[in-house]
């Protein structure tokens, strides 16, 4: 039974399940749904916990198997914990867990927490993970992104009886707090419980939440890319900040533009020569998120056009791996930020604007 994490909370006033599985790459929402299970469980007299984390191609499984299928020696009732930090339990543990999966049928006396990390399709389409899914409840639990962080902050400052000031103050607020917090959900969370240790029930000001918040987000490459094709340029500028405070390796900030430019060049070209959009787009591998941007942003971009990019790419690989070059910065992280910012004016043009040359900022 596949549950999302809005329903939880629903879901636990109706009734405790034996067997729940949290999968994520979230901490803050994965301890957050974890926790609520557990205090419902010892509500109802789930006193004892066992916590097994899987460790190498040796981890014993028997322990396991036994803690799930015996009573407790000092409880009446027992939370079983698994914890997989890798996301795959190997051909034992598959085995293993599809049996926990079928021992927590009926078992009113063990509630088995099984706790992931994000797993990708193959992986949930395997036999261990189709029978957690099955015999008990499975959350996926997603990161934030960045669109929807501004109404996640106001919903927990809601919690704490706290909101922002109404209207476009408001709005700025809750902005300016995503922009301190991006990527960091944990650092959002404590920054969410300084304002309440701070400042009384009611409003928030601008002020407030700015003497408050510290600039604590953290950005990677895959979201930089994301920002880039929207023509999100004053994102994309924090973003490249924030990497380069971080140490990530200018090569893989190149890489991940570079890539990004290739593929619109080949979509491109296929489009010219006749193919229909959705079929260029699978054939270069390219679906999801990437999909719904690349299809916003072709019509604006030329062959001409990527042509000026696929050079000025390939200018800032070398200036990335110690070459210098006429009319370019000498500095990679310069380079890349006048790469990203020619890539993202160029996303972020009108579709009559396409047939001009890409213009690199200077």
């Amino acid at each position: 039974m596949q549950l999302a994490p809005a329903q939880l909370e629903a879901h636990l006033q109706k009734g405790l399940r034996a067997l729940y599985t949290l999968h994520g790459d979230e901490p803050l929402l994965l301890q957050e749904a974890a926790d609520a299970i557990r205090a419902v469980a010892r509500q109802q007299g789930y006193t004892e916990r066992s916590v097994h984390t899987v460790a190498g191609a040796h981890f014993d499984w028997g322990a396991v198997l036994a803690a799930g299928g015996s009573m407790s020696l000092f409880a009446d009732k027992q939370i079983v914990e698994i914890r997989i930090p890798t996301g795959k339990p190997g051909k034992d543990g598959s085995a293993a867990l599809q049996q926990v999966a079928e021992q927590a049928q009926g078992n009113d006396t063990t509630l088995t927490l099984v706790l992931l990390p994000r797993l990708d399709r193959q992986t949930m389409q395997g036999a261990w993970f189709g029978a957690l899914e099955n015999f008990g409840v499975t959350l996926r639990l997603d990161p934030v992104e960045r669109a929807q962080l501004p109404q996640w902050i106001a919903a927990r400052l809601a919690r704490q009886g706290q909101r922002v000031v109404a209207g476009d103050e408001g709005q700025r607020t809750l902005q300016f707090f995503a922009d301190r917090v991006e990527g960091n959900l944990l650092a959002a969370h404590q920054e969410l419980q300084k304002l309440a240790l701070l400042h009384p029930s009611g409003e928030l000001g601008f002020e407030q939440v700015e003497a408050a918040v510290l600039n604590v987000a953290r950005y990677d490459v895959f979201k930089l890319s994301d920002a880039v094709l929207a023509g999100q340029a004053g994102r994309v500028q924090r973003m490249l900040d924030g990497l380069q405070a971080e140490g990530v390796a200018e090569v893989l900030v190149h890489y991940t533009m570079a890539e990004d430019i290739r593929a619109l060049k080949r979509v491109r070209d296929a489009l010219d020569a006749g193919r229909p959009l959705p079929m260029a787009l699978r054939e270069q591998r390219v679906w999801g998120q990437k999909e719904r941007l690349f299809e916003r942003v072709l019509p604006r971009l030329s062959a001409r056009a990527l042509d000026d990019l696929l050079q000025s790419a390939h200018v800032v690989d070398g200036i990335v791996k110690g070459l210098k070059s006429p009319d370019w910065p000498a500095s990679g992280w310069q380079a890349l930020h006048r790469l990203a910012m020619a890539l993202c004016q160029a996303c972020a043009a009108p579709p009559a604007a396409a047939a001009p040359r890409a213009k690199i900022p200077a």
